[in-house]
């Protein structure tokens, strides 16, 4: 997941490049309708961790991926409307997907730092 956020922020940040040509349009377009493959691998990790509530869990990450397809566009629709153009877009979506890595990463490390404690834990109990 850190891995398709981290490629998702840079293919954003190169697409306002891209506008001056189609083929590089075509495949910069191509490339974002790729970062698709975050949802998947959302929902699988979801359906892992929450035992006994993996409807809630789905239902949960709908509410978020609903959320976030609303929250993009009216940020980019913001920063078109302040006179950014519309390649301004592409660093707007890179800015959210840096967000998203940003909090990736702070869950993944707070997970860890929880495993670690429960081992510890276990090992002192034993």
């Amino acid at each position: 997941m850190g891995v398709i956020l981290l490629l998702s922020a840079g293919i954003l940040l190169a697409f306002p490049s891209t506008t001056g040509s189609l083929p590089a349009l075509l495949a910069a377009c191509f490339l974002v309708a790729m970062m698709g493959a975050l949802g998947p691998a959302l929902q699988t990790h979801l359906m892992d961790v929450a035992h006994g509530a993996q409807t809630l869990a789905a239902a949960s990450h709908h509410a978020a991926f609903n959320m976030a397809n609303a929250l993009g566009p009216w940020l980019a629709g913001i920063a078109i409307t302040a006179g950014y153009g519309w390649s301004s877009t592409g660093y707007v979506g890179a800015t959210t997907a840096t967000i998203g890595l940003v909090i990736f990463l702070a869950a993944w490390r707070h997970n860890e730092k929880g495993l670690r404690s429960a081992e510890a834990y276990q090992a002192s109990v034993s």
